[in-house]
């Protein structure tokens, strides 16, 4: 990669997958910028968790602005100076309003989310971060995040399945994907030169779908 070519890498799967801590560990890789998601700053999250049916319209809409914004102006200023690793990407956000929006709010989040969707900077290639039901509560629970103590196991579940499906024809960008219940990156150093290498061959050599 070089300076001419800066590249853009976005991370993705369901929460507690380990995103953000697989991008700290590729940036030193990849001399990279990093773009982390501001999960905490969302002032509806905690009644969401709670109340799901109530906030989950103000919870969506916040997100899908704030994440706009950052893909809108931090990372084409991000790509200015360096290469870029992404903890989100933000086609997300309508995995989520489509799990948790109905009826009108859902229709109006549609007409939103097409407005602001293309106006986006694609990245180069998506990672997708894989685990089973019992790896993701067990990282939850590590991390123990006040907001998400009250999160409900079958939410998980199905959050898993969406996205799943949607990679299953995710076709925007390419893509590589990561079985984390075999891959353990975070504590072995193997582990993580595997996933290095993958990344690196992807972007010289064009690959479009990797499984690893």
């Amino acid at each position: 990669m070089s300076e001419e070519r800066r590249v853009f890498i976005a991370i993705e799967g369901v929460i507690g997958v380990g995103k953000t801590t697989l991008a700290r560990l590729l940036q030193p890789h990849f001399d990279s910028e990093l773009l982390l998601e501001i999960v905490e700053e969302n002032p509806f999250l905690s009644r969401f968790y709670e109340d799901r049916a109530r906030y989950a319209f103000q919870t969506q809409i916040f997100f899908l602005l704030s994440r706009f914004r950052q893909q809108r102006v931090a990372v084409p200023a991000a790509l200015q100076q360096r290469n870029l690793i992404g903890d989100y990407l933000l086609e997300k956000d309508r995995i989520f309003a489509r799990i948790n929006l109905e009826g009108d709010e859902w229709e109006m989040y549609e007409r939103l989310y097409e407005i602001l969707a293309d106006r986006a900077t694609p990245p180069d290639l998506v990672i997708y971060l894989r685990a089973s039901l019992h790896t993701l509560m067990g990282r939850i629970a590590t991390r123990d995040r006040s907001f998400e103590r009250s999160m409900e196991i079958d939410y998980i579940e199905q959050l898993r399945g969406f996205y799943d499906v949607f990679f299953s024809s995710y076709e925007r960008t390419p893509l590589l994907t990561i079985d984390t219940n075999n891959l353990d990156y975070v504590h072995r150093l193997d582990d993580l030169q595997v996933v290095i290498g993958a990344v690196r061959t992807m972007l010289q050599e064009g690959y479009q779908r990797v499984v690893i």
